[in-house]
């Protein structure tokens, strides 16, 4: 398998990954004005479960989030673990 990169998709407010042409990895969100968004759902094909795409998607946000200066509310269960397990860490983002 090659290396799965994460594409945003700003129109379907959600991060993807895609391996030959399938969908195997998602997280949506919803806007909360210009400076906020929700995360609402991660979902990884069970055929890619363990290999980190939930916490890549998640990272992939994060990085949004700074690099537009906005906050996250991570609503959604999954990525909800990931901010607490990162602590610290993503603690700038988190609204």
């Amino acid at each position: 398998m090659s290396e799965l990169s994460v594409v945003h998709e700003i129109e379907k407010h959600r991060f993807i990954i895609i391996d030959a042409g399938k969908l195997v990895a998602e997280m949506t969100y919803s806007p909360l004005g210009d400076d906020r968004f929700i995360i609402d759902h991660t979902g990884v094909d069970q055929a890619y479960s363990g290999q980190g795409l939930g916490y890549r998607l998640v990272d992939a946000a994060v990085a949004h989030a700074r690099a537009k200066g906005m906050k996250i509310l991570p609503l959604c269960p999954f990525a909800a673990s990931v901010f607490k397990k990162k602590g610290d860490e993503y603690a700038d983002v988190r609204f």
